[in-house]
Parts: C-alpha cells; structure tokens; sequence
C-alpha cells in the first residue's frame, strides 16, 4: 500500500506507472543496471550466438549498440506510460545503418532479440521492487512483442528498398547489354547484385503479353527450382534473358521457354562472367533479327547454328566467324580441300560428277569431304552444312579480294 501523502497528481500512487503496473522503484533499478544489463547482453551473444561471435568487429559493435538501445528503450518506455506503444524502430534499430540488414538476416536478428529479453527475464527478481516481479515480466513480454514487429518492420522495409535498387540495377545491366555498351561499364552494377554466377549466357526471344514485371517473376520462379541466377528485362516486344550458372545454356532456356511468346528463341554462346556478356547478348539477338529466314529452327536454337543467316542480315562479327573459322580453316588445310568442297557443292553434292571434274577417284572426293567436317564442323553432304560452307566461301573470296584485307 502506498504512503499516505504520497500521491500523484492525476490520483495514482506514486509507487506504480498509470498504466504499464510497473513500479517506480523498479524503474530505477532498471536504470541503475542500464549498462550492466548491455554488457551481460553482449556477453550472452558471443557465447549463444555462433554467427556473431563470427562477425567483424564493426558489425558487432554496431549490435551491440543495437543490445543497448533495446535495453534503454525499454527502460524509456515503462518510465512513460502515455506512449501506447514503443517507438522501437526508430529508438533501437535507428541506432544502426540500413547496410547491417544485409549482414543480420531477420532470423539472426530475432535470435538477438530472444538472447537480449532472457538476460532481462533471469533478472527480473533481482529489478523489480518487492511484489513487482509479475508486472515486470508482463511489461517485458509485451515490449518484447513490441521488439519482434519493429525488427519486422525494418527487414520489410529494408527489403522493398533493396528489391526496388535491384530491379532497377537489373534493368541497367540488361539495358546495358542490349545496347552492347563497353564490358566496364557491367563491372559496378554486377557487383551491386552480388553476382558471381559462371558461366552466363543471354536468351533472346518475344515477350508473351504486356504485364513485364509478372513476367519476368514467372521466369525468376522457374531459375530458382533449376538452381540457376537470372537477370531479365522486356525490351519493346523483346524478351532478354541472363542466364547464369547453367553448364548448358541451351538446356537452360528450354526450361525457360513457356514464358516467352511465339517465334523464336536465340541463346548467346556461353562467356566466363557478366562482364563480358555483351558478346552473349549482341549474338542472341543478331540471331532473334536473322531466325525468320531459318523457319524450321529449333525453339530455343543456339545462335552459332545461325551463323549463316546473321552474315547474311549483315552481323560482322558472324561474317569474320564464318571467314576465320571456316573459310580460312580450309585453306589452311591445303587447296584441294577448298576445291574438293567447292566443286562438290557446285556439282549438286553429286560424288561422282565431282570426282570426274577433279579427275580424282570418288573414294578421295569423301575422304575429303569427311576432312572438311572434321576442320568445320560443318559436313557438306546436310543441308544446313553445305549452306553454311557456300556462305563461308562466298564471304572468304568477298574478303580476299584485291586491296581489301581479309575480315
């Protein structure tokens, strides 16, 4: 029972707060034992908490004024009683900056939290005043559940802010590559986005529908359940997609293939990193501009296999492939390779009749012609082959031709 005359002015005895229950004696023992509560706080994550023990000495120093401020907070809220709540999110996890939610995840920071409220709880009989020890847990209890929402609230917040950064660092980089801007320019961005995947490859297709962002979310889903990384942007009616981790690009975008509209689909060759899948992107999407004349290609079809089609639709880096790895490759391999290939396909892929035009015996003519698909890879007896080497020689003699330089 309070003292006579020692009332507080609105009819509360002085001995209690209006409305938390817990007693002003307590309150100043809580007060007392600010600093030794921080210290027994810090003490108990090192000893329960493996990952903190394993932090820098900055990011721990940092929680542990996070542990202080939670304590003080509390403190600060039974003192007054006419907040309904605690301002908890700014008051204790304001205290850090916004990058410590990157190195905290929410369950490590809940796990804080649990640690910091038993170190309060194991000592409440030695805080509260005589008879005070249930309002005191009470008031704990609720400032605890206080704690959980605020932390919360922060990861919520902290993860739409950085979601938001990511999706528009992602539309940069696909941007970027759709532009073919110089491979520096990818270096910041890409590590922004914490992205080491290797290898990576870019898919180029039709966007299906116009609702981009759920789009591009279907596709995210479809790469987390084959282990994959994913960056992705729509382009006008363009779909680009970066692939990473995928040992087989092509593979790859087979999964990914029901999310893009009809026509084509056109995977860049592989490359090492991010940085340098400008190389990637410019061949996808030469390919995606040069697929209608190649009808029956398969859905997804590498952009190498449309090597052909893009020289032609004028893609100069297709031409110097073309050039460098079959037209010279053939003459590296002696002149009767060339002239073998040559007369063959001008003779209706008829072994005989190029065997007759060379005066060589027809066995010879397929030696050859097995010699050419060995050095190639293309073989002249299928069709896409032999289209593939008539255009390799045609671009090589283009090249070669007097005072022009070869591609």
């Amino acid at each position: 029972m309070a003292r006579a005359g020692n009332v507080h002015p609105k009819g509360n005895p002085a001995g209690q707060t209006a409305s938390s229950g817990v007693q002003a004696e307590t309150v100043q023992r809580l007060e007392r034992a600010t600093g030794a509560l921080g210290t027994a706080a810090m003490a108990a994550m090192d000893a329960k908490l493996p990952w903190f023990a394993a932090m820098s000495a900055e990011n721990r120093s940092w929680l542990g004024l996070v542990a202080q401020a939670g304590i003080a907070a509390f403190v600060d809220w039974i003192k007054h009683p006419e907040r309904a709540r605690p301002a908890v999110t700014g008051e204790v996890f304001g205290t850090a900056p916004r990058e410590l939610a990157r190195a905290v995840s929410l369950q490590q920071a809940v796990e804080m939290v649990r640690v910091i409220i038993d170190v309060v709880e194991a000592r409440v009989d030695e805080l509260a005043a005589p008879g005070g020890q249930a309002n005191l847990r009470e008031a704990v209890l609720r400032y605890t559940r206080e704690i959980a929402f605020g932390a919360a609230q922060v990861y919520a917040r902290t993860a739409e802010a950085r979601g938001a950064w990511d999706a528009r660092l992602e539309a940069l980089v696909v941007d970027s590559l759709v532009r073919g801007e110089a491979e520096e320019g990818l270096h910041s961005w890409a590590s922004a986005l914490s992205w080491s995947s290797s290898p990576v490859a870019v898919v180029a297709g039709r966007a299906d529908g116009d609702k981009a962002e759920l789009l591009i979310e279907d596709l995210r889903v479809i790469a987390r359940r084959a282990r994959l990384d994913l960056l992705a942007g729509v382009h006008g009616h363009r779909l680009i997609v970066v692939v990473g981790g995928a040992p087989d690009p092509l593979a790859a975008a087979r999964q990914l293939a029901g999310r893009f509209g009809p026509g084509p689909i056109v995977v860049g060759a592989a490359v090492p990193d991010l940085q340098s899948a400008t190389r990637s992107a410019q061949a996808a999407l030469a390919g995606l501009r040069a697929a209608p004349a190649w009808p029956d290609a398969p859905r997804p079809v590498d952009a190498d296999d449309l090597l052909p089609e893009r020289a032609i639709d004028g893609d100069q880096v297709a031409r110097d492939q073309l050039v460098h790895g079959v037209y010279q490759l053939l003459l590296r391999g002696g002149p009767s390779l060339l002239d073998t290939v040559t007369a063959y396909l001008e003779q209706g892929s008829s072994l005989e009749a190029t065997a007759r035009m060379l005066f060589v015996h027809p066995n010879t003519v397929r030696y050859r012609l097995r010699r050419v698909a060995e050095l190639t890879g293309y073989a002249p007896a299928e069709g896409r082959g032999a289209f593939a080497l008539w255009v390799s020689i045609v671009l090589g003699r283009l090249a070669a031709r007097p005072g022009l330089q070869a591609a």
